[in-house]
């Protein structure tokens, strides 16, 4: 089914009287953009030209060509800024505040051929007269080669729109390279050979692994190969393509074919980074340059269950004391749209839910929390308290005519916020008093690509739409893929303005680089079948390595009725995935884990067991993903790179340093292969120890999916008596191993306790030491 087949259906489940105005709101979208957009006129191509000279700047220095310039600038901490054409680091959505203090002992000096190079302590880059770019290693290993850029701007000056010229970017890496990254892909987490879009695209129903683009679209790409591993992203939110072509060693005459990485952006400013090292080495800068992850609440970190069909308070609380009864730990539950009057955000159908506030207050007794979908559309209606509280703020957008952009989504025509202008942000942040008035803990933002109905061509704004972005002004061509992004911000500070001692909690459907400072994603409509078990994970991983580490798929698939099986197998890999929820559409099967039998609530309580069990190991991971930029899921390559066997491996995991999780993602499947790294490794339920690097067989049983611990790790586990214990797991004999516990107090910003363990084997004796005690404070359980 193509993508317009997909609206079509779509459009058929919301009734034919909002798919005659989903017809109207294509067409005006169509006209805004023909009266709005200029119409493309003859072309010219350019190139940079010869070098012609250079001015050396602090951290680096400016190369000047005949018919371009570009600037290379090293930051403390070795990450690369490349602007072509006078472009600058700033302004950016993705930088975390001000761009970082340039190293200071960076210098361009000349290089062969009438080229330069930048020398510093990290990263060599050279740049030849020509204007290709040149990322090597100190030793001088080349990790990427960025040739010559090339514009296309119009003939006539005056056709010239604002946005700047189209580009392209061919660049050559390794022969042996993987490319990982690109946002939210479901075909992955490594990247084939292949055209990616990059713009953010609900798919219309639910998505396939074949179904590109999605949700959240970034032109972040991580390149491993044998020479190092490096990230290059793209500061440019324009509609663009990167194609990747898989290199071949060997090829030909006995020579290497390189990889090859194709960016075409529509617009906007061609400029982008470069950070190298090892894979922690890279998303550590990453995180430096983007900023850290927003820190969830601990119970955000527990099993939630989510339904868009509650329908009512009574069907709430049966859920609930459903879990109650049965004796299944539960930390949440997600009201849907149908929790709204009409669909209108921020607005509560009294009939259905009479006292929310008293839902919220009886479910959080039992140590349940609400979390309320929000929506940014804005059914346009005179006097609804929304819309005009909007309107007086002048918070949405318009069209260059200066009227109010609408379009069709759930309550009707709607307007849409323009979260690039910082008073609608404002305005926007303060309407979850409302929320939180109802007694909500945390949001989740959908149909923020942002979507608008359509019968045909694109779901969203028309391109011509003004936008303030922050002042600059533009359209929505350029606003379009941060959107998701900024409204994120606008309600993680408005909830951080409105209870400053909590930790906001948000996770949107939709963002771009630097999201992860406001919250976290999850899949989006992921289709229910094996396919979109596997898509599952390859978005958690992919997302992580692009510095988002909070996320988690719809389990059991957002439509149809999953077998016990798939359900039973999909709750278990979410389990160990950072958000873990249960979720479905409102034509869907059930999702409690005891409307599939018994075998299949047996099997999936002691899954969510497990995970509270595991609890405390989360928290830490929260920690670690905020302090440093490694991810909570990992490639099983993560400290091995070099394995080029671990490369390409997708179908498992590690969970922070210490678990390597292996889930079960076929049909019938009561074994399965599991790849090591290097080391030795435990099965956690059986305590057999397994060598790697290789692969092992390992049994998978419906009761099960493979776990396992790395030799000398030490892991913080629920005691089964309250508090924390230790579970450590024997290193080899002559080795040592290690473990870190990062406390937390729960929801506030209270600064956590962090404690290091040191195990050694020594004799055939395994010891536990913690850093700066002289004997331990937390219980220890010994394993393997």
């Amino acid at each position: 089914m193509d993508a317009g087949d997909k609206w079509m259906a779509a459009l058929r489940t919301v009734g034919t009287g909002q798919g005659l105005r989903s017809v109207r709101s294509a067409w005006r979208r169509r006209c805004a953009d023909a009266m709005g957009l200029p119409r493309p006129g003859a072309e010219r191509a350019r190139v940079p030209g010869v070098a012609q000279g250079a001015e050396p700047e602090p951290g680096g220095g400016v190369v000047r060509f005949a018919r371009s310039s570009l600037r290379v600038r090293v930051v403390a901490g070795g990450a690369v800024f490349c602007g072509w054409d006078g472009a600058e680091p700033e302004p950016s959505y993705a930088l975390a505040g001000a761009c970082p203090e340039v190293d200071e002992r960076a210098v361009l000096e000349p290089d062969t051929d009438g080229g330069w190079r930048v020398v510093s302590e990290r990263v060599l880059v050279v740049v030849s007269r020509h204007g290709a770019v040149e990322v090597r290693t100190p030793g001088g290993v080349r990790l990427r080669r960025d040739l010559p850029p090339r514009w296309w701007e119009p003939v006539d000056p005056q056709a010239q729109d604002g946005g700047g010229p189209r580009w392209v970017q061919r660049s050559e890496l390794a022969a042996d390279a993987r490319f990982f990254g690109l946002g939210g892909r479901a075909a992955g987490p490594r990247l084939r050979a292949g055209s990616y879009r990059l713009w953010n695209t609900d798919p219309g129903g639910v998505f396939e692994p074949g179904d590109d683009p999605l949700y959240i679209t970034m032109p972040v790409q991580l390149v491993v190969a044998d020479a190092g591993s490096h990230l290059v992203f793209h500061d440019n939110s324009w509609d663009g393509r990167v194609t990747l072509w898989e290199g071949e060693e060997g090829a030909g005459s006995g020579h290497d074919r390189p990889g090859r990485c194709e960016v075409r952006l529509e617009g906007g400013p061609l400029r982008y980074w470069v950070m190298a090292g090892t894979p922690a080495r890279v998303l550590h800068d990453w995180a430096a340059l983007t900023g850290g992850a927003a820190l969830p609440p601990a119970w955000a970190l527990g099993h939630h269950h989510a339904r868009w069909g509650f329908g009512s308070e009574r069907e709430v609380r049966r859920v609930v004391e459903g879990y109650k009864e049965r004796g299944l730990p539960l930390s949440a539950v997600h009201l849907d749209i149908d929790h709204y009057r009409g669909h209108r955000v921020f607005t509560v159908d009294r009939e259905r839910f009479p006292d929310l506030p008293g839902l919220a207050a009886d479910l959080r007794r039992d140590g349940v929390r609400l979390v309320s979908i929000v929506d940014p559309a804005v059914k346009a209606e005179p006097g609804m308290a929304v819309y005009e509280g909007g309107r007086e703020a002048g918070a949405f957008v318009r069209d260059a005519q200066g009227r109010e952009v609408r379009g069709e989504v759930w309550p009707g025509e709607s307007v849409f916020p323009d979260f690039t202008d910082p008073k609608a942000r404002a305005w926007w942040g303060g309407l979850y008093a409302e929320r939180l008035a109802q007694g909500f803990s945390g949001f989740w933002h959908d149909m923020n690509e942002p979507v608008s109905f359509a019968a045909f061509g694109d779901p969203t704004l028309p391109r011509s739409a003004r936008h303030v972005l922050e002042g600059r002004g533009g359209d929505h061509r350029e606003a379009h893929n941060v959107y998701g992004l900024t409204m994120a911000r606008a309600g993680y500070e408005g909830l951080g303005a409105l209870r400053p001692g909590e930790r906001p909690f948000v996770f949107s459907r939709s963002g771009w680089a630097g999201m992860q400072r406001y919250g976290g994603t999850w899949s989006g409509d992921v289709v229910t079948g094996w396919t979109g078990l596997r898509a599952s994970l390859a978005l958690v991983l992919g997302l992580g390595l692009c510095g988002v580490p909070y996320s988690g798929p719809d389990i059991g698939g957002f439509t149809g009725s999953p077998s016990p099986e798939l359900y039973l197998r999909w709750f278990q890999l979410g389990a160990y995935l950072p958000l873990f929820r249960t979720h479905s559409a409102i034509s869907a099967g059930r999702r409690e884990p005891w409307e599939f039998g018994a075998e299949v609530l047996e099997h999936a309580g002691a899954a969510l067991r497990e995970r509270m069990r595991l609890l405390p190991y989360f928290v830490t991971l929260a920690h670690l993903a905020r302090r440093t930029g490694a991810p909570y899921a990992r490639p099983v390559w993560w400290r091995s790179p070099e394995d080029r066997a671990l490369r390409d491996c997708e179908d498992e995991f590690l969970l922070g340093d210490s678990l390597l999780v292996a889930p079960v993602l076929e049909a019938g499947a009561d074994r399965r292969a599991v790849r090591l790294p290097r080391g030795r490794w435990y099965d956690t339920v059986t305590g057999r120890a397994h060598e790697g690097p290789g692969q092992v067989l390992l049994d998978a049983p419906l009761s099960r999916i493979p776990v396992l611990a790395r030799a000398g790790s030490v892991i913080p586990v629920a005691g089964a008596e309250g508090g924390v214990e230790l579970e450590v797991w024997a290193p080899a004999a002559g080795r040592t191993g290690g473990g870190v516990l990062i406390t937390d107090a729960g929801e506030g910003w209270e600064r956590p306790e962090v404690v290091r363990f040191t195990t050694r084997a020594r004799g055939g004796v395994v010891t536990v030491e913690q850093e700066g005690a002289p004997e331990l404070a937390y219980p220890v359980r010994m394993r393997g």
